[in-house]
């Protein structure tokens, strides 16, 4: 029973309560615009790089907007990436998820409510595409998803005392990239709250819908334990790594656990 008050004593905050809310808003935003950019209209279809440069910048600006109040995560690959990095605690990882997977639903919901039926399609629902087979995909989602969480994690860690300049900028510059490379894949994922709301919203779930999971999410972990196990380990005490698992904020010495943007966000105010 200790245990159990001790973990959602993280959840009892206000501080906490308006982190899960900046998720779902900023997933819901960057859903509706990064989807928006794809849509058919018959007077000018939408190029690749138009697509690729939509969600970059929907990423950029949503993690510069977000990212002193929850972290700006943004994509629940991103989120487990940093709990397997032991920077947030489980009970945090799944809210944020669950608030990722709302935010892309309602994303996905306001733009099919706004468009008219000739230029919605398929609503951007990913699916695999230029005779790419599922281990094809998994691959490539994989990849682009490893260099985005690398690029998160290098871009945000507040031990760099080299001018690193904006993560958000940077962060927005690998979401082009994986899209520029990956949408004649797959459409290009990255993010499974991304695959998830258009696919609800559409009632589309193919039988290939598990590849936008199992890419992005291994994709993520593998990132977070190269650089956080073996390029640049996190020396913490036992003390540390419980006040992580409570939600408890250690302030300076955890900056990088919150995640994207300002990263001492998460742990504050508790």
């Amino acid at each position: 029973v200790f245990q159990i008050c001790r973990l959602w004593k993280e959840v009892c905050t206000i501080a906490f309560l308006r982190a899960v809310f900046c998720e779902f808003l900023a997933t819901m935003i960057f859903v509706f615009c990064g989807l928006g950019s794809a849509l058919k209209w018959p007077s000018a279809l939408p190029s690749v790089l138009q697509i690729a440069l939509a969600f970059g910048l929907a990423i950029g600006t949503l993690v510069q907007t977000f990212g002193h109040v929850s972290g700006g995560h943004i994509n629940p690959a991103v989120t487990i990436a940093f709990f397997v990095g032991n920077q947030i605690s489980f009970l945090r990882t799944l809210f944020y998820i669950a608030a990722q997977l709302v935010g892309a639903i309602a994303g996905a919901g306001i733009l099919y409510g706004v468009t008219p039926a000739n230029a919605r399609g398929n609503l951007a629902v990913n699916a695999l595409s230029n005779n790419t087979t599922a281990g094809q995909a998994v691959v490539v989602e994989m990849i682009l998803t490893f260099q985005l969480v690398m690029c998160i994690f290098a871009s945000t860690d507040s031990r760099r005392n080299d001018n690193v300049g904006s993560p958000a900028i940077s962060i927005g510059l690998s979401v082009t990239l994986g899209h520029l490379v990956g949408i004649y894949f797959t459409g290009c994922s990255m993010n499974p709250a991304r695959s998830f709301g258009p696919a609800v919203v559409m009632k589309r779930f193919s039988s290939a819908h598990w590849v936008f999971w199992v890419g992005p999410i291994c994709g993520g972990i593998l990132a977070s334990l190269l650089y956080n196990y073996l390029l640049l380990p996190h020396s913490m005490n036992m003390s540390e790594r419980v006040a992580i698992e409570d939600g408890v904020g250690l302030h300076e010495p955890l900056k990088l656990r919150a995640g994207i943007g300002s990263l001492s966000v998460c742990m504050q105010d508790f």
